[in-house]
């Protein structure tokens, strides 16, 4: 009887203490960490953590240091007597910075002083806008001036039409010190114009301070030349594309040795991320896709000795290593993610192969969660190759059920699909709410050989397309998936995805949702504003007489196949996206329109090719699931 009892009471009880899904609400009250470094003595980390709220439509942050060991936080104001500030000079005599400087003339008024209220803009060629902004004239420079008050800074750049940090996304990785604090060396594309919109030929630059000249180091190499650092020993060491135009071209390591350039990974078949070398100046670590995943490895640095260069990964498991910070003693200090985590800090010993989480900040929320599994599966491709092929499951997941499937398709198109932790296209929330989620690592994907990425180039709509529908159709052969809801979503080249499974799916899918999505090959190259990228991915211009260029322009064209288009269809777009500008959705809205099929445009007049205000975001993912809700 008692036993009885206790029974009802525990089942009674239950309700009480369930645990809730994640919802797009909690998401946008998650902190975010990013972090500044670690302290001068080596005993803490300083972190920031922002905080988004929906009601003021902005984020605050704030700044805490933590021992490294783990423990309580503390909050800070400053950090200038604890961080190193790797913009002053290594002797202190000196500080660098940059500011936008105008240095072409753009507007009206530029022209003719008196109509200072005109509002016209005046090119002679391209690069005209970029991302999401309208070139206006100005350009960032990098700047340096003795390391005291109101000392007068100098411009290294001075009056030169190119930017350092490169635009839209480069920071202050873009330039550092030399070793001897004689010269600054500094990341730039010093092309301007429709050279510029042509070409990835970045390199690195040296301005001497005292003769102030400045030096191309990389002028043999035409593509990119980024991320310079110096070694412990000062032997310069930056990351290095070979090819122009290949914005996701290998990604090497490359030592300047004694004058010579040795590539660390060239013998590797991958592409890093990122580096940093160890204290000793005889490895250098570095993050790189693999197998779905983002991992720490090392590479040996054996000068110009006959000793072998080795890559070793160091990490391993279903997670993102997202950042190397800094080493204390055998723990390197990084920053972590997998599908259901943001990112947190963690230290990793190299020798035990130990972890430990060091922050927590957004733990309290995920307690209150009952959070999906994901689980890795390969796929057999249409030519025999193995996939690997993400699925996530929803919140307590019952085999016996049968569930709503979204195929995601990721864009880029060169891109990993990793454990990454997206505040939009949140594999967690997705499935969250009640989808299984079919995530594959198709063609042009980092992390499965150097082959496997470049196939997607010149073959948008072939291959790629046959490596989709493979994953979707295995995973759809489990009983718990239900076959007549099935959906397909995905933005920028994952939209143009959607557009292109849209008239070729033969009626797999219930309905699709597009953001940002390339629709129509030639007006794309029409209005984009990175050329290079379509010269290269699509065999150049859609007027061009080459076998690649006519297959692209034609039977890569989602615009070929809307007349098959028969499935509802919710189009989202930005109006400040440059890179896939706003006539891509319009014209997907107005084809489906006319068409009779079921359609949304999602218009959002101030964002990019992101998402990026949070009470907007929130409107996002409330119209993205009204939408599955309506059609799936």
């Amino acid at each position: 009887m008692k036993k009885i009892a206790l029974f009802i009471f525990t089942f009674m009880a239950l309700p009480a203490i369930a645990q809730q899904v994640l919802s797009p609400e909690t998401l946008w009250k998650l902190n975010r960490v990013s972090v500044l470094g670690i302290s001068n003595d080596g005993k803490s980390i300083i972190y920031k953590v922002s905080t988004p709220s929906v009601e003021e439509n902005k984020s605050s942050s704030k700044t805490y240091i933590i021992p490294i060991s783990g423990g309580t936080p503390a909050e800070i104001k400053d950090t200038k007597d604890i961080l190193k500030d790797k913009n002053v000079s290594p002797d202190a005599k000196y500080i660098l910075s940059t500011e936008e400087v105008k240095v072409e003339k753009v507007h009206g008024k530029d022209y003719y002083s008196e109509l200072e209220k005109s509002n016209v803009q005046i090119y002679n060629s391209l690069d005209y806008r970029h991302w999401d902004k309208w070139n206006d004239g100005t350009h960032n420079h990098v700047f340096f001036a003795e390391n005291k008050d109101k000392a007068k800074p100098t411009d290294i750049m001075l009056n030169e039409p190119f930017d350092s940090p490169q635009k839209p996304f480069g920071d202050d990785e873009d330039y550092i010190w030399s070793p001897d604090s004689k010269s600054i060396i500094y990341v730039c594309k010093k092309l301007a114009g429709t050279q510029y919109a042509i070409s990835t030929n970045t390199d690195l630059y040296e301005y001497n301070i005292e003769t102030k000249k400045t030096k191309n180091l990389t002028e043999s190499n035409k593509g990119y030349d980024t991320n310079p650092a110096f070694s412990p020993n000062g032997d310069l060491t930056w990351l290095q594309m070979k090819r122009d135009g290949y914005e996701a071209d290998k990604n090497d390591i490359i030592v300047r040795f004694k004058g010579m350039d040795i590539n660390l990974t060239a013998n590797w078949d991958g592409s890093v991320d990122s580096f940093q070398w160890s204290a000793d100046g005889k490895k250098v670590y570095f993050i790189a896709a693999v197998d779905g995943t983002k991992q720490l490895f090392e590479v040996n640095f054996p000068g110009l000795t006959r000793i072998a260069i080795t890559v070793k990964q160091i990490t391993n498991g279903d997670f993102d290593v997202n950042s190397l910070v800094g080493f204390s003693g055998e723990n390197a200090i990084i920053t972590r993610t997998d599908m259901n985590h943001a990112a947190e800090i963690y230290s990793y010993n190299l020798k035990n192969k130990e972890w430990k989480q060091i922050t927590k900040t957004n733990d309290d929320i995920y307690s209150k969660l009952s959070l999906p599994k994901f689980e890795k599966r390969y796929v057999s491709t249409t030519d025999n190759k193995k996939m690997l092929v993400w699925v996530i499951l929803p919140p307590n997941f019952d085999k016996n059920k049968k569930y709503p499937t979204l195929l995601y398709c990721q864009g880029g198109p060169q891109s990993p699909l990793t454990q990454f932790y997206s505040f939009r296209w949140n594999f967690s929330l997705m499935a969250s709410q009640g989808y299984i989620v079919v995530a594959p690592n198709r063609r042009g994907m980092y992390g499965h050989g150097q082959a496997w990425n470049e196939q997607i180039s010149g073959d948008w709509g072939g291959q790629v397309m046959n490596d989709y529908l493979s994953a979707i159709d295995d995973v759809s052969k489990e009983s718990y998936v239900d076959k007549n809801r099935l959906g397909c979503v995905g933005a920028s080249y994952g939209g143009y995805s959607a557009f292109m499974l849209a008239g070729i799916h033969k009626n797999r899918f219930k309905t699709f949702i597009a953001h940002d999505g390339v629709f129509n090959l030639v007006s794309m190259y029409g209005t984009t504003e990175e050329v290079f990228f379509d010269n290269w991915e699509h065999g150049g211009a859609y007027w061009e007489d080459n076998v690649i260029a006519k297959k692209t322009y034609t039977a890569f064209n989602p615009i070929t196949y809307v007349n098959n288009w028969n499935t509802p269809i919710l189009i989202i777009q930005g109006g400040l996206d440059f890179r896939v500008p706003i006539g891509q959705g319009q014209e997907a809205f107005q084809a489906a329109q006319l068409k009779g099929i079921k359609s949304r445009l999602l218009y959002f007049p101030e964002e990019n090719h992101w998402v990026l205000k949070p009470q907007n975001a929130i409107v996002w993912q409330r119209e993205f699931y009204k939408w599955l809700k309506e059609t799936l």
